[in-house]
Parts: structure tokens; C-alpha cells; sequence
């Protein structure tokens, strides 16, 4: 593809010492003096009364003067532009001013191929340089159709070089950075294998100086495919082509081969290019690799030097002393306070943090493993840290460690923990006076929560974290009003505190300010983006304010961020059938049931739809899984029966009607059903069926007279007072009784003894001593289940 490569031709230059070497003849002969008054010239005479040719002054001949009948040659005058070939008697005018104006510059023709080529090149540079802004500004798509449109633009120009015989001139910087940025873009674009194919091109290309430094780039994509032997030998490839002047750039590449090594489970081979790099220029990424690696063997030993080595890395930032005036000077306090936010400062402290967060995570990666116990190891960490330029995060690691008891559910050594730590400074007392109210909170021990909450802000008032907690125990105790001061002075605090904010809309939403409560959510879904909880909380928002519309559009967001949230779907489906679109209602609660197929409101509603839209025969399937879900209340099992006989599949419900009358003998739905089927079906057992419905209404009538007596007598009682009664007296006295003894309305009931039912049952016959004494008759199944009745308690309404 580059045999035909050449360099671009050097433009041809106006020559800016012309005109120069034109010479006045006058100055190229012997110097002689003339003498006023004369026209002629004679030699001049000198002190010894002899005539002599002029000598300068180091008793050399003068420029032209003619000794020995030889010329001196011309020399210091060449250099400004004097030469023999001049007339003699011209005037003396070496910058050619006598010849006028010079000529107007000739004018360059648009349509040269030289000015097209050089259009031509110029538009390429100006491709690539809007392909590259387009890819910082993440228009990665845009960026990649300009990095094509640059590579068709240069082949066209080598074309036209090769056309106009000067393709031994062609641009390869050009050629170059062409190539690069298509690669690039591809890689940007995902677009592996033709990124690839256009690094091939660079880096087989000998032309190219350096081509071979892009084979890590080859490296990199090899690793994004998971291609991880091909990553590494593109890495290696490329380390032997970089000199060893190249320290940085050499130790990059040696970390991403260690990191390779680590992806095919190459422990071993990875701990080499990490001590490797620990010993030459250690760093904070290939320190806690190490340790990553000494994990994986399960070597504590190992684990432990390394883990020295992770808090000896020097840090080289600033510490924040620089940032504190000395005096009371202005002018340093003004440069203070221009340096203390500037970008320099901003990058010491994320690499401060980056530090902070790798010695963190360490920690709790080898403390359980390295020691004996869990906290024997991560008290050896603590103490490691304490020796080092890492002194601060000696005390969050203790807080670490009492999070990690909680993770274990032992919240007492969590608590002993953090307890420890209010005698200590400020704001570690604050930290765990912060997490201990949480905790306390948590258990719902509110006045432990509130003790430890007023500790974290009388120990740190700009706490954000402790105000929240503050504001979430007097939120529990039902102050909204004085939990949203606290919600807000948390934020006047740290802005960025989500939690505040967050609290402060449930606040706002308690206290009916709805338009106030939606403002905090929104400004909440700006920062957070699609978080479930804000989103949720914004169409609830929405649904109070009588916007289903609105409500809809974000429970639409919701659910593309948590698709499968049954409850979720269960609300859209609810929101589409307030506004009358039953199918998206039907859609929207099919998939909530599909998720959860035990929410019985669900349930209900799809076989309600089913039977509407005459699918009874799928209606069936929802009523029976509701029957399946609670067994115990026969309507849902009425319900698949009722479908079998709306759908004319008699047999069938009559089968399930008699199905439910075993289980539910009192069930007077059930039997008239059961009597209609069989009156239409022509069956014998109607007549059966009949008395078994006369006998349950007969028994359902007695049941509401008693509980209408029941009433009747309660009031009465409540009338007349307490009242007391032998046992052979009157019913209504015997009721009074039993009344008395049953609690209050105030009072919790507890269930009575088996001699208080029987005594304070209302027989409706009478009173057994009464009642007439009648022939012996054969038992029957009315008298079986009156006395299945008289077990019932008689509750109080």
C-alpha cells in the first residue's frame, strides 16, 4: 500500500539577495586622488617627494590597486554585492534601488495540480482535528465517520501525487496520523477486528518510525476481547521495541501484562511483573495487585510484605499544612486561597483518596485471612498503618472493622468498637456517634438513636451525616417540622448530601407540602439519574396531584430501570384502568402477575377481565391459582365454578360445587347452586340438597337472632347497670350475667373457659328445665348440627 509513498516537493523560494552582485565598475580600479580645480587625476604624492600607489593602513595594497603590474582580486566587497562585471561610472547603488519598484508577485492559478494538492492536504489535517474534538466531546459515532472521510481524502491526495510524477514527495507524518486516528476511532466505536486491520497496516509498514508502540493499543483491544494469550504477547511485542530510556511507559506496559496474567488465573507469573515494578518504580496499582495475587495462593506471609510495601509507596502530594496561612499577611492569604481549589490541588486530593481507597480495600481483603481471627488480623493492619506516612486512616480502618462486624451480625462487638471512639478527636468521636445512632436506629431503640445523634453534632456540627441521623430520630418521633430543619441544615452543609434531600422530600410529602416534596425529588433524579426510590417517589407525587399522566411517564422511567418489579407494573396497570384503557391495563398487570403470581389483587383482576371480555375458560386458571393461594375462603373456589358455568361446562361445576360443599357444609352459595344445577340437570339429589339449604338458612337465622340478642342485651346491660342473677333465672338475666363477666370495650378480650360458653348460650328452645319433654326420636342431621352450634363462642362486637 506505501510503495509508492514519496515526500512532498519544497516549494520554490524568491531569492532574497538578488541584485546584490551587480557591482559599479568605478570601484574596481586604482585608487587615486583628485585634485580640486583639475579634471584629471594624478597620483598622490607622498612624504618622501616620490609618487606611490595608496597602502591601507597594515601596509597591504588598498582593494583595486594595481602592484607589480597585477590586480589585487576583489574581496570584502563581494559580500556586498560588488563585482567586476559592472560598467565603470555607475553610481554607487548596492540594494538596486535605481531600477524601480519591483515587479508585482505573479498571481498562483486555483486549478495548479500544486495549489489542488495543497487544498487538498489542509482539508485532511482539518478532518482529522474534528474527528479527534468529536471523540472528547463523546461523539463517538461523528468522530469515526470524519476519521473515514480523512482516509478516503489522503488516498485521493497520494493519487493526485502520483499523477503530477511527485509521489516520491508524498506527507508520511501525514499518512500516519491518518491511519492512527481510524484505528482509534474504530477501538472507540467497539469495532475491534477493523481496528486491528488498520494498526496491521502502521505497524508492518517500515516506513513508519515508532509504528511498533502501537502494538500495545493491538494489546488493549486483545484484552477488551478477553483474548488474554494474545494480549499478552502484543504487550511483550511491544516492551522489546521500546528502549529502556522509556522507564514509565516500559512499567505501563509490564502492569498490563501483570494484569493479563492475573485474567488467565497466571498468579505466579503475574507476582513477577508486580515485584518487578514494586522494586524499579512501585506504585499504588501494582502494590495492591500484588496483594491480589499473594490472596489468590493464599500465601498470608507474602500478603503482609506486600501490603508494607502498598503504605510505603510514596504518596507525593502536599499536605494540607501548605494551605494554612502563617500570618495574618493578605497578599499570602490571597495566593492560599487561589491555590486551594485550583486543578493542582484537586489532583492531590484524588490521588489522596485513589490511596486511601486502595489501602482500604487491602485491609479488608487480607484481615480475615492472615491471622488467626478476623480481628487479630485487622488489628496487625491498623498497626501497619499507624507506621506509616498513613496515619489518618488508622482510625477509619477501625470504623471498617466495626462495619465488617456488622456485615457478620455481631452487633455487639460492633458497638463495643465504635464506642471506643468517644474519647477520641472530633471527627472520628463523630463518625461513630454517626454510625452508632444508625445502628441504634436501625433496632429501633430511638432514645439510644437520639443520644448518639445530638453526640456526632455536638462533636462535629458540619457533619452532614450526623444532621441526617438527627433529623431521622426526630422524623421517627413525628416532629416533620423540626426534622426538616435539621434535613436542611445538612444540606447548607454538603450540598451533595443525597440522603438529606432525599429524607427532606419524605418530610415535605408527611407534611402535605406536595409541591415542595416534588422540587427536593426532582433536584434528587438530576444528581442521582435513574435511581428506582426517587423515580417511584416522583409518580406517587404525581398520582396525589391528580396527574396520572405525569404518573405514567415516570413509572415508565421506573420500570426500564427495574423491569421486573411486580408492583411497579401493578401500579401502571391500576393508573391505565382508572383512565379507562383496559388493554394496557391488561398488559401492564399480566406482566406483574408473571413475576409475582401470588399478589391476589392481581389476581382478581385478571379474572375479572378474563369474565368480561368472555375468556372464562382463562379466568379459570387465575381463580384457581387464588385458591391454591388462600384455601381457606371459598370464593375463590365459587369463582372457578362460576366460570365452568358460565362457559356451559355443567358437568364440570357441578363437580366443583360439590367439591366445595365438602369442605364448606354451611356455604349457602354453594347449595343453591347446587339445587339449580341439579333442577336443571334433572337429578335425584336436588331433593337432598334442598333440605340441606333449608336447614343452613334455618341455622343462618337463628345465628343472627342470637347475635341480634347478644346486641340487644348489651345494650341493655349498659342501661341498667350491673345486675346479678341466680342460674335458674330468666334468659335475658343470664345474659346480663355473661355480659358482665366479658371485658370492657377498652380492655383486650381473651377467650372464655368452656363452662362460661355453655352458660351464656341462649338456647332458643328454652331453658332445658323448660323445655317440654317429648318422645324419643331418631337423631337427625338438624339435630347434629345445632349441636355443632352450640359450641360457637359469642364474641363482643
Amino acid at each position: 500500500m506505501m510503495q509508492n509513498v514519496h515526500l512532498a516537493p519544497e516549494e520554490d523560494e524568491d531569492d532574497l539577495y538578488s541584485g546584490y552582485n551587480d557591482y559599479n565598475p568605478t570601484f574596481d580600479t586604482e585608487v587615486t586622488a583628485k585634485i580640486p580645480g583639475t579634471a584629471t587625476s594624478r597620483p598622490i604624492d607622498t612624504a618622501f617627494g616620490s609618487k606611490a600607489t595608496l597602502t591601507s593602513s597594515m601596509g597591504r595594497p588598498v582593494t583595486g590597486a594595481v602592484q607589480d603590474g597585477v590586480a589585487r582580486p576583489m574581496t570584502a566587497v563581494q559580500a556586498a554585492g560588488y563585482t567586476k562585471a559592472a560598467m565603470r561610472g555607475s553610481l554607487f547603488d548596492p540594494l538596486g534601488q535605481a531600477r524601480g519598484p519591483a515587479p508585482p508577485l505573479e498571481m498562483k492559478s486555483p486549478d495548479s495540480s500544486e495549489e489542488k494538492i495543497r487544498q487538498l492536504e489542509k482539508k485532511v489535517n482539518e478532518l482529522v482535528e474534528e474527528s479527534c474534538i468529536a471523540n472528547s466531546c463523546g461523539d463517538l459515532k461523528l468522530a469515526l465517520e470524519k476519521a473515514k472521510e480523512a482516509g478516503r481524502k489522503e488516498r485521493v491526495l497520494v493519487r493526485q501525487r502520483e499523477q503530477t510524477a511527485t509521489s516520491d514527495s508524498i506527507n508520511l507524518d501525514l499518512t500516519y496520523s491518518v491511519l492512527f486516528n481510524l484505528a482509534s476511532q474504530y477501538a472507540a466505536n467497539e469495532m475491534y477486528a477493523e481496528a486491528l486491520n488498520t494498526y496491521q497496516v502502521i505497524v508492518k509498514n517500515k516506513m513508519f518510525n515508532n509504528g511498533g508502540r502501537l502494538k500495545v493499543n493491538m494489546g488493549n483491544i486483545y484484552l477488551k476481547q478477553r483474548n488474554y494469550s494474545k494480549a499478552i504477547k502484543f504487550y511483550r511485542m511491544a516492551l522489546d521495541q521500546i528502549p529502556s530510556v522509556h522507564k514509565e511507559m516500559r512499567i505501563k506496559i509490564m502492569q498490563n501484562i501483570g494484569v493479563a496474567f492475573i485474567k488467565t488465573g497466571q498468579y505466579m507469573d503475574a507476582i513477577s511483573s508486580f515485584e518487578h515494578i514494586m522494586s524499579t518504580s512501585p506504585n499504588l496499582k501494582a502494590g495492591f495487585n500484588l496483594i491480589v495475587c499473594y490472596f489468590a495462593i493464599g500465601d498470608s506471609e507474602q500478603m503482609k510484605k506486600a501490603f508494607q510495601k502498598l503504605i510505603a509507596v510514596p504518596l507525593e502530594v502536599d499536605f494540607d499544612d501548605k494551605y494554612v496561612s502563617p500570618n495574618d499577611d493578605p497578599h499570602t492569604n490571597l495566593l492560599i486561597e487561589a491555590i486551594k481549589n485550583d486543578s493542582l490541588r484537586q489532583i492531590e486530593r484524588e490521588r489522596k483518596s485513589m490511596a486511601e481507597d486502595y489501602i482500604m480495600t487491602a485491609a479488608k481483603l487480607i484481615a480475615p485471612v492472615i491471622e488467626t481471627s478476623f480481628a487479630v488480623g485487622y488489628d496487625w493492619c491498623v498497626e501497619a498503618v499507624k507506621a506509616s506516612h498513613y496515619v489518618e486512616l488508622a482510625n477509619d480502618l477501625e470504623i471498617n472493622k466495626a462495619t465488617t462486624y456488622l456485615r457478620q451480625r455481631d452487633f455487639n462487638q460492633a458497638l463495643e468498637t465504635l464506642k471506643m471512639f468517644e474519647k477520641k478527636d472530633s471527627r472520628v468521636k463523630s463518625a461513630a456517634a454517626t454510625n452508632l445512632s444508625f445502628l441504634y436506629y436501625l433496632e429501633n431503640e430511638l432514645a439510644q438513636a437520639t443520644n448518639y445523634a445530638d453526640l456526632a453534632v455536638s462533636s462535629d456540627r458540619y457533619n452532614p451525616a450526623a444532621l441526617t441521623n438527627k433529623g431521622n430520630t426526630v422524623f421517627a418521633n413525628g416532629d416533620y417540622e423540626k426534622a426538616a430543619e435539621f434535613y436542611k441544615e445538612a444540606l447548607r452543609n454538603d450540598c451533595s448530601c443525597t440522603e438529606a434531600l432525599y429524607n427532606l422530600g419524605l418530610t415535605y410529602k408527611k407534611l402535605n407540602r406536595i409541591d415542595e416534596a416534588l422540587d427536593c425529588f426532582l433536584k434528587l433524579h438530576a444528581i442521582l439519574g435513574n435511581s428506582a426510590q426517587v423515580l417511584h417517589q416522583i409518580a406517587d407525587i404525581y398520582e396525589i396531584m391528580e396527574d396520572p399522566n405525569q404518573a405514567i411517564e415516570w413509572l415508565m422511567q421506573l420500570i426500564s430501570v427495574v423491569p421486573t418489579d411486580p408492583h411497579v407494573l401493578t401500579k401502571l396497570g391500576k393508573l391505565y384502568d382508572n383512565e379507562g384503557d383496559k388493554s394496557q391495563a391488561f398488559h401492564y398487570y399480566y406482566e406483574s402477575y408473571r413475576y409475582f403470581p401470588s399478589n391476589i389483587e392481581v389476581i382478581e383482576w385478571l379474572g375479572a377481565y378474563c369474565i368480561d371480555t368472555q375468556f372464562c375458560e382463562k379466568a379459570i386458571e387465575y381463580f384457581e391459582r387464588a385458591a391454591l393461594i388462600l384455601p381457606t375462603q371459598v370464593k375463590w373456589q365459587l369463582m372457578v365454578a362460576s366460570c365452568y358455568r358460565r362457559s356451559g361446562n355443567y358437568q364440570k361445576a357441578l363437580e366443583k360445587y360439590k367439591v366445595i360443599h365438602q369442605k364448606f357444609p354451611e356455604n349457602v352459595e354453594c347449595l343453591r347452586f347446587l339445587v339449580r344445577l341439579c333442577t336443571d340437570m334433572g337429578l335425584k339429589e336436588v331433593q337432598e340438597y334442598m333440605t340441606k339449604l333449608k336447614k343452613v338458612e334455618k341455622l343462618k337465622e337463628i345465628r343472627e337472632q342470637r347475635i341480634k340478642s347478644g346486641r340487644d342485651g348489651s345494650a341493655r346491660n349498659r342501661r341498667e347497670g350491673s345486675a346479678g342473677g341466680d342460674a335458674g333465672g330468666s334468659k335475658g338475666e343470664r345474659l346480663s350475667a355473661k355480659l358482665k363477666a366479658l371485658p370492657g370495650t377498652s380492655e383486650p378480650y381473651e377467650s372464655s373457659s368452656g363452662k362460661e360458653i355453655d352458660a351464656s348460650y341462649i338456647d332458643p328452645l328454652g331453658p332445658q328445665a323448660e323445655r317440654p319433654k317429648t318422645a324419643a326420636r331418631k337423631r337427625t342431621e338438624e339435630d347434629d348440627f345445632a349441636d355443632e352450634e352450640l359450641g360457637e363462642d359469642l364474641l363482643p362486637e
